[in-house]
């Protein structure tokens, strides 16, 4: 496994690669997260490859100052799509990050077979447009931490992280991290999550037209615990409940029991998934 960057209209993109051989994954991370956090995953395919990007503004990617439009982490996945020339991947995309890889099809069909997406940012059509949830918290969130150790010791008894098997939040807090000076300070900021947060509802986010355009099969695996307009709970399902049927060709995986942090609470489902459309389209030729 090896990091390495991409240039892309004056930005630097950071992306995990695991080499390996037939049509590649390619994994794209929710708002404040990093590409690492796939690891429990795509280790359940040895021998393929993998890609996990790390989206402008987190991981090791460039920072912009915010706000960054929710179109930009599509363009993130172009990016890196068209570095490799891309064709016939398969996406695994989880919240913003399965937006972004629905936006990212649309606009390139031919590097994309199919997409698994967990629990994706993509809200019914009436909260486009809509005034966004208080974010305010996210900024007086702690940034400057001594270790990842003390950042581990700090989140594991706590929700959403107590839920999640140990070498997760590890893996999350080993790099959530990045020095500066004596100390480290998260790689995604706060006021970089919270402007993400605040234009997830502005009405160019909304990708309505896009997914109509999509041919390629489509897995929505989404959580039970509903989203509250104008309340902001980090656990809650942001996907519209009818959202496989916004695709001409997708299946809907509800987890009435799950909360949004799916990839994290119940991997399994999601190499399940991943194995499903492997056996359905990548490794037969199929389309459908």
């Amino acid at each position: 496994m090896y990091l390495e960057f991409v240039s892309a209209g004056g930005r630097r993109l950071a992306f995990w690669e695991w080499p390996g051989a037939g049509p590649p994954l390619l994994f794209a991370h929710a708002t404040g997260f990093h590409g690492r956090m796939w690891d429990h995953i795509i280790r359940e395919f040895p021998g393929r490859r993998a890609l996990a990007i790390e989206f402008r503004g987190h991981g090791r990617s460039s920072k912009p100052a915010p706000p960054i439009p929710w179109r930009s982490f599509a363009e993130d996945i172009l990016a890196v799509a068209g570095h490799f020339d891309l064709r016939g991947a398969a996406g695994v995309g989880h919240s913003m990050g399965g937006h972004a890889l629905a936006e990212a099809a649309a606009l390139r069909p031919d590097a994309f077979a199919a997409l698994v997406l967990a629990d994706p940012v993509i809200f019914p059509a009436h909260l486009y447009g809509a005034p966004g949830p208080d974010v305010s918290f996210i900024l007086r969130r702690r940034n400057r931490w001594v270790s990842s150790a003390e950042m581990f010791e700090r989140f594991r008894p706590r929700l959403p992280f107590a839920a999640w098997p140990e070498e997760v939040v590890r893996n999350y807090c080993d790099y959530a991290l990045l020095p500066d000076g004596d100390s480290y300070v998260l790689a995604c900021a706060p006021e970089v999550e919270a402007s993400i947060y605040r234009e997830s509802q502005a009405p160019e986010s909304n990708i309505a037209a896009a997914l109509a355009t999509l041919r390629q099969p489509v897995t929505i695996v989404r959580a039970g615990r509903a989203w509250q307009p104008g309340v902001f709970d980090p656990s809650a399902s942001p996907t519209a409940p009818d959202l496989a049927a916004r695709f001409p060709n997708a299946r809907d995986v509800f987890l009435a029991e799950n909360n949004h942090f799916i990839p994290m609470e119940a991997p399994d489902v999601i190499v399940r998934e991943i194995r499903a459309v492997l056996g359905r389209t990548l490794d037969t030729g199929a389309t459908q």
